[in-house]
């Protein structure tokens, strides 16, 4: 490797595994300086990216351990397709359950709780930093006056332009009164700095409200929320600008009533998607930024796939696209099995089934160095 071009041995690095490279940088100071760059960092990624599919991240958000033989752990990983998953030891407090953020970032993911400080986590690296509650985590929790507002989780994205990472908490202004909002916004929109390590208010914030409990998706330097109301539309904040938009309208906005239950977004392929139930089917849509158009990209059996997760109130939940163009997707309260769809053949399988009861959701992520600063 000595007798290589430093430029050659880079693009060599670029394409190896994440455990791989922490392993070399120990071969020598400039490998070691090359592997810490945010550049080769950024480059890795998108090798990893392009090669391969992405890794199921199982983390803990719920305490089912006092039902007979539940395994309690805080983090578990999959290779999509392998009948192994390894846990992976956190260095934060053994048995505090968090709510994770449903879209990874750059390898990265964001986890929330009532009572402690957030984190924000490389589960690759085992880097993690944590940074303070938002006011409205604070006061969701501590005022008895906000007692019963609906819960608001936490958006985690990047501002492409700048590539600065950003917490982000939106909720409807009126569960608080008006409290914090003095321009014509419904909603109250409070962004994390991790310069500064603090939270700080967007003025203007969206004058749509949003669903309650719905989980914000990042696609492309962009947050996602469905709106409150008689028609459901898509919440779109840029992370650079921090402006809001309504997106292209889009079939699914022909209902009445929406809920959580029937209406779920979800980020596949980085594409912005939309999955609708209708029993006996549920229908995947995707976003063209290009065009401004939404597309039918899969549909889903219900008929078929209630034979191994049963007849179920809530959405089935999209986790991401393997084998090019296969749907991975899951039972949505337990996040177990895990099965796909070939739109092809209309064929489905069983990519994992854990053999003990557990009480941790998944989400997909691509392995990383990336860290923030």
């Amino acid at each position: 490797m000595d007798l290589l071009p430093n430029d050659v041995v880079e693009l060599i690095l670029e394409r190896l595994d994440v455990k791989s490279l922490l392993k070399f940088k120990s071969v020598s100071k400039q490998w070691k300086s090359t592997i810490q760059c945010r550049a080769f960092q950024e480059r890795q990624l998108m090798n990893r990216r392009q090669s391969g599919n992405p890794d199921v991240l199982f983390v803990s958000v719920c305490d089912h351990s006092y039902l007979f033989d539940t395994v309690f752990e805080d983090m578990r990983t999959l290779v999509v397709g392998s009948s192994v998953s390894v846990k992976i030891p956190t260095p934060w407090a053994k048995k505090r359950l968090y709510n994770v953020c449903k879209s990874s970032c750059d390898g990265l993911i964001c986890l929330h709780d009532a009572n402690v400080p957030n984190i924000v986590a490389n589960p690759t690296t085992r880097w993690h930093r944590t940074f303070p509650l938002s006011t409205y985590q604070r006061l969701r929790y501590h005022e008895d006056r906000v007692s019963s507002t609906p819960w608001a989780n936490l958006g985690f994205g990047k501002d492409k332009t700048n590539g600065t990472f950003k917490p982000v908490c939106l909720y409807n202004s009126a569960e608080f009164g008006g409290l914090y909002n003095d321009d014509n916004s419904t909603t109250i929109c409070e962004v994390f700095d991790f310069t500064t390590n603090a939270w700080r208010y967007v003025v203007p914030a969206s004058p749509y409200p949003i669903l309650p409990y719905q989980d914000p998706i990042y696609v492309d330097g962009s947050l996602h929320w469905l709106t409150e109301g008689e028609t459901a539309n898509v919440l779109s904040f840029d992370l650079h600008t921090e402006t809001f938009q309504v997106m292209s309208k889009a079939p699914f906005l022909h209902h009445h009533h929406h809920s959580n239950r029937d209406l779920v977004m979800c980020n596949l392929d980085d594409r912005l998607c939309v999955s609708e139930k209708m029993w006996p089917k549920q229908v995947i849509w995707s976003f063209d930024s290009d065009r401004g158009t939404w597309n039918e990209i899969y549909s889903i059996d219900l008929n078929i796939t209630s034979s191994w997760l049963g007849k179920h109130r809530f959405s089935l939940t999209p986790l991401g696209v393997v084998d090019k163009d296969k749907l991975l997707f899951c039972e949505p309260l337990t996040g177990d099995p895990l099965l796909t769809l070939d739109p092809k053949t209309k064929s489905y399988e069983i990519a994992h089934e854990f053999l003990y009861h557990t009480s941790a959701l998944p989400l997909c992520y691509f392995q990383s160095l990336i860290t923030i600063l």
